[in-house]
């Protein structure tokens, strides 16, 4: 499909409690890559498949949680009439300076949803200090180690409004909505939403607390990756939640986990090819314990109702 807007989700920081704890797992269980350190000692990573500086940022704090999602768009001339957008829309966007509060990144938008959550749009970014191959290029660097997580993948946050954070993603970001689950009133309970082929690069929970977040979506390449996934988060004493399973909404092969902090992650593979023309998957309510566990088709609580 052709790029007139957003091209995919490719940034994300989070709050951390214990750095160096939750740093070792993503670089030696997750298996993701430190790029380097900011000045007031962020650290910054990527997963080995990832061309751009560096995707995953963990900063130190009290609370574990999200401090915002990055999304990047096709061109400068799109980041600038999503700018323009977003305003008309509603929303009061900030300039971000080139790499001031991200090294590597041009000039970045930030701007609040309804659902509390902080946004941010870019559209230039360096190449990582280490990216994957151009020129005849070996299928990695050096074989990826622990889960193997490819790239970041998605994003579920929950918040309040999410029917109007649906409207701003397709009439701003020039994204799509694959698949929605409604309550018995028609009401939106969740929705989830993708800029590209991919089932979703986004979704979003209704629920009444603001800017939390589910989980953070990373992409293995195989279902023996997931199952080699359930052997570490075993391993490791890591505490699961959910799987290893298959989801039948996106039909997304999975496992749920937290990381030290607490911050949920899911890996994740598969999935259906998404395009813009196709006929909208709807659920109901009262079928979103099998859309989401297909095995069982049973709601697991803590699934709803554990966030950072």
């Amino acid at each position: 499909m052709a790029f007139h807007g957003t091209i995919r989700p490719g940034l994300i920081q989070l709050k951390v409690l214990d750095l160096d704890k939750t740093l070792n797992f993503y670089k030696n269980i997750l298996g993701l890559d430190e790029v380097g350190r900011t000045s007031d000692g962020r650290v910054m990573l990527k997963a080995y498949d990832e061309f751009d500086h560096h995707s995953v940022v963990l900063r130190m704090d009290k609370t574990a949680g999200l401090d915002y999602v990055g999304f990047k768009v096709v061109s400068s001339e799109a980041l600038e009439d999503i700018k323009a957008k977003t305003e008309k829309f509603g929303y009061a966007v900030t300039e971000v300076a080139p790499n001031t509060e991200q090294p590597g990144f041009g000039k970045q938008y930030k701007f609040k949803l309804c659902t509390g959550h902080e946004f941010h749009i870019y559209a230039d970014v360096d190449m990582a200090p280490t990216h994957p191959q151009i020129r005849n290029p070996d299928i990695w660097n050096e074989p990826p180690r622990g889960m193997r997580a490819t790239r970041l993948d998605h994003f579920l946050l929950y918040g309040p409004g999410i029917e109007e954070a649906e409207r701003f993603t397709k009439e701003v970001l020039g994204m799509y909505v694959p698949e929605i689950c409604n309550t018995p009133d028609g009401k939106r309970l969740a929705t989830w939403i993708t800029g590209n082929n991919k089932p979703h690069d986004l979704a979003f929970v209704e629920y009444p607390k603001p800017n939390t977040i589910h989980h953070i979506g990373f992409y293995l390449q195989t279902w023996e990756d997931i199952l080699n996934a359930a052997d570490l988060i075993a391993v490791n004493h890591l505490k699961l939640d959910i799987g290893p399973t298959r989801h039948a909404i996106t039909r997304g092969l999975t496992i749920y986990f937290w990381e030290p902090s607490g911050n949920r992650i899911e890996t994740y593979c598969g999935g259906y090819m998404a395009y813009p023309d196709n006929p909208q998957r709807v659920w109901d309510a009262d079928q979103l314990g099998r859309g989401l566990f297909y095995f069982s088709g049973e709601m697991i609580p803590s699934f709803l109702e554990i966030v950072t």
